[in-house]
């Protein structure tokens, strides 16, 4: 798998650590960090190919362009298999193997996000009943993991990637841009409170989490000021 991820054949290495994954009674740290990362780019590349499909579909519609439109909606539905085939197996492992098997408080949070998130992905682009139910699977997904991420400290940067990942939904899926900003407040403020005990090994990956939730509210923060004003 660490050969894959060097020659940046991610597909494989995401097979890989699959198949370790259904094997292992648990993975190490090390273990389901390169599960993630295989699946993160694995899915990664499908969802902006589907987002860049779904931009060409929707300007060859405005401006009337029927046959190219149809090529566009044929090249974005065949991106939609592949993207629920993988969201499919993450979700399959996730839920039969891997939080299960957690007995870390840190390791089920990470899988409890990480099956959250791959509810999410489903959502982005399935439409209709299936986008309702995606949604409400993964809205469900993260208040649990939310919930479970109690026990871990503050600063924790398994448990700010939650509260970053739960507002992007809020934001993003939901449309609920008030629930984003104080979901990503919150932890940003709850951080900051505690951040002169972070451990030094554990400083670097918990400021930049941080920081990007203060990226977030910075964009979304106007957005919010107008829904008020409406």
């Amino acid at each position: 798998a660490k050969l894959a991820e060097k020659a940046e054949r991610y597909d494989e290495m995401a097979s890989y650590m699959e198949n370790l994954g259904k094997l292992e009674d648990q993975l190490s740290v090390e273990e389901r960090n390169l599960l993630s990362v295989a699946y993160k780019n694995t899915i990664g590349s499908r969802r902006a190919a589907w987002r860049i499909v779904t931009s060409v579909e929707r300007k060859e519609k405005s401006r009337g362009n029927e046959e190219e439109r149809k090529l566009a909606n044929e090249y974005r539905k065949g991106i939609e298999l592949e993207l629920q085939s993988i969201c499919d197996a993450v979700l399959g492992l996730l839920e039969s193997k891997l939080i299960s098997r957690a007995d870390a408080m840190d390791s089920k949070v990470f899988y409890m996000k990480m099956k959250a998130d791959y509810h999410r992905y489903t959502a982005e682009f399935s439409e209709a009943a299936a986008k309702t139910r995606a949604a409400e699977n993964a809205r469900l997904a993260y208040e649990d993991a939310a919930k479970a991420a109690k026990d871990l400290a503050k600063t924790h940067a398994i448990r700010l990637g939650l509260a970053l990942n739960y507002s992007v939904f809020h934001y993003e899926v939901l449309q609920n841009r008030g629930e984003a900003c104080k979901l990503a407040r919150m932890a940003l403020e709850d951080a900051i409170s505690e951040l002169d005990n972070v451990a030094e090994d554990s400083y670097k990956d918990t400021t930049l989490i941080m920081q990007l939730l203060q990226d977030n509210l910075t964009l979304w923060m106007p957005d919010q000021e107008a829904d008020n004003r409406e």
